[in-house]
């Protein structure tokens, strides 16, 4: 069995994808052409809500015979930025929003606390920083274990450096990093990719303190989103319970090849949905 899916496949996690086309291309024409490749199953997965192209291909598709079937996949939870960070912390419970206010406070207070960003012209030393602390903080492992998604991202963050939507940032306590946080921008709203800290520094909660001043200056700035990307992880449901869903669009091809897929999937939707 041959699956046709994304280039890069799932490398460096990519969320909000859509079929890379002009609103006024023919589709048709591609399902054409998609139909003389080897395949029994078409897999586009982390699309983004309402991917317009992919639903215009897959429609395409099912005219011409095949089946489609689509699904929410992955959380990606997102908060919606106020106008300042205290309306934000008025959102909050009472605890956590006292919690905040003295981690960065005890924070200031015991260390000499600044923020430093890289830019282009020292993207190679954050990097660093920012691979060194990540792996420190997961004992040598961590999400950029596989050279191909270290690669990826290091392009990536070269690139959005260039054009000033890179945010690479560290939290130095006396002069030192302690924590990291690497994201970007696009449009109107600020993504966070990775992260990491040094785990001397737990007590002084430095991970949640780092990213706390980057939603304060995400507000600051203007932007009016703020998305954590893939994953509904509890430390990402602590800052906001709003999320949106990737999805996937699954195309099985007639013939039987496509119907034994087909007959699989089924059943292992119906296992996922047992299991819940």
């Amino acid at each position: 069995m041959q699956a046709l899916t994304w280039a890069i496949g799932d490398v460096g996690c990519p969320d909000d994808l859509d079929v890379p086309a002009l609103p006024e291309a023919d589709l048709s024409a591609l399902a054409a052409a998609l139909e003389t490749l080897p395949w029994q199953v078409l897999i586009l997965s982390n699309l983004v809500a309402g991917a317009a192209n992919a639903d215009r291909l897959c429609a395409a598709l099912v005219r011409r015979g095949h089946v489609a079937r689509q699904r929410a996949l992955c959380p990606c939870p997102e908060l919606e930025l106020p106008a300042s960070w205290d309306a934000y912390l008025a959102t909050l419970r009472r605890s956590r929003r006292q919690a905040l206010r003295y981690m960065e406070r005890s924070l200031r207070r015991h260390h000499a606390v600044a923020l430093t960003d890289y830019d282009e012209d020292r993207l190679e030393e954050g990097w660093r920083c920012l691979l060194s602390l990540h792996e420190t903080r997961w004992d040598g492992g961590g999400a950029f274990q596989d050279p191909r998604s270290q690669g990826l991202q290091r392009r990536f963050a070269r690139e959005m450096a260039k054009r000033k939507r890179l945010w690479l940032t560290t939290l130095d306590l006396d002069g030192r990093p302690a924590a990291a946080w690497y994201g970007f921008v696009s449009g109107d709203t600020v993504y966070f990719y990775q992260c990491g800290r040094d785990p001397r520094w737990e007590r002084e909660s430095v991970g949640l303190v780092l990213v706390s001043l980057m939603i304060q200056r995400a507000i600051e700035r203007g932007y009016r989103a703020f998305n954590f990307l893939r994953g509904g992880d509890s430390y990402k449901q602590q800052w906001t319970p709003s999320r949106r869903m990737t999805g996937e669009a699954v195309i099985f091809r007639p013939g039987w090849g496509g119907r034994c897929l087909r007959a699989l999937d089924a059943v292992a939707t119906l296992r996922a949905r047992a299991g819940r």
